[in-house]
């Protein structure tokens, strides 16, 4: 990816998991992760995927999360939210909003960042329908798609969420931190597939330090 841009877009910035940042002299900067879920990947579970986004200052505003063993890929900005794979290609779009009660919650990990952390997750995952773990990106693929409502994740990078942030805003949600700003740095991430899931959440989430 960074020899792809290096000969096509050699004056914008990159920054990856691998490499770290490389700077550059427009006000564009690639956000990439080769392969989210490391663990899944080397467990042969078809949930990790490969992240690319570009940003500007106000954060990605293109987005793409690809699954090359399922043959699918969610791409979401610059007019476009769309899901192509295997059958062909279709719209994303979130399920909108419903009661925290009916939603469908995921996260990556049970043991979810600091104590606190992880007890704010709990209280949200007590109030919703289902809770399910283990999709790394996929997760945020599955939210853009309509398939779930909520992902609560702490201890993000930049390259972890750009491009989830991208995919989903595309297809209606919405992406914050844990106190309703802007997430594309990382840390405390929310996505919400309404802004009904979303606020019931962040209620509880905010009373973090």
């Amino acid at each position: 990816m960074r020899s792809v841009l290096a000969a096509s877009r050699p004056e914008d910035a990159i920054l990856g998991e691998e490499g770290g940042r490389q700077d550059g002299v427009s006000t564009l900067t690639w956000v990439l992760d080769p392969i989210d879920g490391t663990r899944s990947f080397l467990s042969g579970v078809p949930t990790w995927g490969i992240l690319v986004a570009v940003s500007n200052d106000s954060g990605p505003f293109y987005g793409i999360i690809d699954q090359p063993y399922l043959g699918e890929r969610f791409a979401g900005g610059l007019g476009e939210a769309t899901l192509t794979g295997p059958r062909g290609t279709i719209p994303l779009r979130v399920r909108g909003d419903r009661p925290l009660a009916d939603a469908i919650l995921f996260t990556t990990f049970p043991e979810l960042g600091t104590p606190a952390e992880a007890q704010s997750f709990a209280e949200v995952a007590q109030r919703v329908k289902l809770t399910r773990y283990g999709l790394d990106c996929y997760a945020y693929a599955m939210l853009a798609l309509g398939q779930i409502d909520l992902v609560v994740e702490a201890g993000l990078h930049a390259y972890d969420i750009c491009a989830p942030i991208a995919v989903i805003e595309a297809a209606g949600g919405i992406v914050t931190d844990w106190q309703g700003r802007p997430a594309h740095a990382g840390g405390r991430v929310l996505a919400a597939a309404g802004r009904q899931q979303h606020d019931a959440a962040l209620e509880i989430l905010s009373r973090v330090a």
